[in-house]
């Protein structure tokens, strides 16, 4: 049996990422966007979305389900707003995973996110599965979400990440397409690396589905303080690693989740936590791609 998957990576021998001043881990947080985006009888879709919600659904299949569009409704006009605060008040920058359409909805908030200084990597024109689209459907989202983004924000997408996994096709529409810097679609390693996709270089920053508070909706998490001790647990063996092989900490979080009061006030701490040590990069995804290509440029 043959296999295009690598299951080898850097090995035994990592590079040194050469994070700026000497950091040992590069701390990179993300907010996903996608309120207003997401699946919704209203916008013609078969079904209200109900993942990532505080509970399951409790209506009948085609029912609109108007206790799930409030819980989604609550992460864009109150859990963003929240979240931007324990940001801006620790002057910390982060990266939005943001949904065109649901940028769209919500000009205030797309303006706050510009005004920030904030990098938006696309989550695609809607929160929707790429896998199910066909190639043509799937290129014209890209693009409509490029446009969408460059409206809003005032500026294109660098990085692209789908919803949950890519298509088969996805990563080289991204290529194709021409101006990304780089995609998240993976949650394979610890740093950056190059793949090369239709015979050009093509960057690759891992996500993370362990550092996220997604967790909180699956019972992984009950508490803001299960979230910290994990969030710590995590970074301080990364810190302690970075002594000699530095890497990087990919956090994610969602405004429907992370900004409710109860499981904010983790991050809050956590924050302080990271704020409380030397040699951390806390950094924008987009600066890791740019770092990436500079010091580490790809080798064929």
């Amino acid at each position: 049996m043959t296999s295009t998957r690598d299951f080898i990576g850097y090995g035994r021998t990592l590079p040194h990422p050469r994070w700026p001043e000497n950091a040992r881990v590069a701390v990179q947080f993300v907010i996903n966007f996608e309120e207003g985006s997401e699946p919704s009888i209203p916008d013609g879709d078969e079904a209200s979305e109900t993942s990532l919600t505080e509970g399951p659904s409790r209506v009948a299949p085609g029912t609109r389900d108007l206790a799930a569009e409030s819980v989604y409704e609550f992460g864009s006009r109150v859990g963003f707003w929240r979240l931007l605060r324990l940001f801006q008040d620790r002057d910390l920058p982060l990266t939005v995973f943001g949904c065109a359409l649901a940028l769209e909805r919500n000009p205030e908030a797309a303006k706050a996110i510009s005004s920030a200084g904030f990098d938006v990597c696309c989550h695609g024109w809607r929160w929707e599965k790429h896998w199910l689209l066909d190639e043509d459907q799937e290129r014209s989202r890209i693009q409509d979400a490029i446009a969408s983004i460059k409206r809003t924000i005032g500026q294109r997408p660098l990085g692209w990440y789908c919803r949950y996994g890519p298509s088969v096709n996805t990563r080289r529409l991204l290529v194709e397409e021409g101006g990304f810097l780089y995609d998240s679609d993976a949650y394979n390693d610890e740093l950056p690396y190059w793949l090369r996709v239709n015979d050009k270089p093509h960057l690759i920053i891992p996500y993370t589905n362990d550092v996220n508070d997604t967790k909180f909706t699956s019972g992984g998490f009950g508490t803001g303080e299960d979230f910290f001790l994990y969030l710590k647990d995590t970074f301080d063996l990364l810190y302690e690693e970075g002594r000699s092989s530095p890497k990087m900490m990919s956090v994610g979080l969602h405004m429907r989740i992370t900004g409710r009061p109860g499981r904010a006030g983790g991050l809050a701490r956590f924050l302080d936590y990271v704020l409380g040590h030397e040699a951390v990069w806390v950094c924008r995804r987009e600066d890791i791609a740019r770092h990436w290509a500079t010091c580490h440029p790809y080798q064929s």
